[in-house]
């Protein structure tokens, strides 16, 4: 791997379970599969989102920015946010741009240790993009990790958080607590957030790909209570149990999913700078 690819410093998790990708799309149940990024190609998102996306949300903030991707995949989506994000070209690397990692530190995280092996031999950014293998609904893991992370920084908080096509993975695995207790974890953790949530018609498909396999159905996928329309669900948990607001949709993908950013409007964020200063 270049120089620096493995930056990602800290505890990390271990794995629930053995999650190393399968050919068989249905044998990925935690939504780690070996080629995601040629059925959902990234540019599918990044051309939603406005350029100076960053500049209109923290004009004046104090660089670097923070960002923080839950379920990296790969890392095709995190690179191509990050270029997005900075308005760099695809024929820039690293070497092109020396000060991009001024501007915005990207810390990507996935359950699947290939796939992160993969991003991290593959980053074009290697000192401002770092890729970690970790479960993040292992709080005893995150914690430390995040911690230590945003510690280099003299941070307690990330600026925006990512979390793209992950939310299903969530709610199948660890149930309807589950889902919220990772949207309350995360809406504390970011000022702004942006998800694109997995419409319900995904969940049935992925029980289907399951059942094919001749594999035991999700734990929690027939006493899920929250379902139906899943961004106006999860809006709805953000903006009532949360302490965010929707600022805007961007629109939906091709794949029928929507891009939806939220705010953090103080009380749960600034809550947990407090209590982590009083520690």
């Amino acid at each position: 791997p270049p120089p620096g690819a493995r930056r990602a410093e800290g505890k990390m998790a271990a794995p629930v379970g053995e999650v190393s990708p399968a050919l068989e799309p249905g044998a990925a149940p935690y939504g780690n599969f070996p080629n995601y990024s040629r059925f959902h190609p990234p540019e599918g998102r990044v051309s939603l989102l406005p350029g100076g996306l960053l500049r209109s949300l923290f004009p004046a903030a104090a660089r670097p920015l923070l960002g923080l991707d839950v379920g990296c995949n790969s890392g095709e989506l995190s690179v191509a946010l990050y270029r997005h994000l900075l308005g760099l070209q695809e024929s820039e690397g690293s070497l092109d741009q020396p000060a991009a990692g001024k501007d915005l530190n990207l810390l990507c995280c996935d359950i699947d240790p290939v796939l992160i092996e993969r991003a991290q031999q593959c980053s074009p950014f290697p000192a401002s993009i770092s890729f970690a293998n970790l479960d993040i609904m292992d709080s005893s893991a995150r914690e430390p990790f995040l911690s230590s992370y945003l510690g280099r920084f003299g941070r307690s908080t990330f600026d925006i958080g990512f979390c793209m096509s992950v939310t299903m993975w969530i709610h199948l695995n660890h149930g309807d607590n589950g889902l919220m207790e990772f949207l309350s974890f995360l809406s504390s953790l970011c000022k702004y957030l942006l998800i694109e949530p997995q419409p319900w018609k995904c969940y049935r498909a992925a029980a289907r790909r399951l059942r094919k396999l001749g594999r035991n159905d999700f734990d929690h996928f027939r006493s899920l209570a929250i379902n139906g329309d899943m961004a106006e669900r999860i809006t709805q948990i953000l903006t009532k149990d949360c302490a965010m607001e929707l600022v805007c949709c961007f629109g939906s993908t091709s794949w029928d999913r929507s891009l939806l950013l939220f705010k953090s409007n103080g009380s749960n964020y600034k809550g947990r700078k407090s209590s982590e200063q009083e520690q």
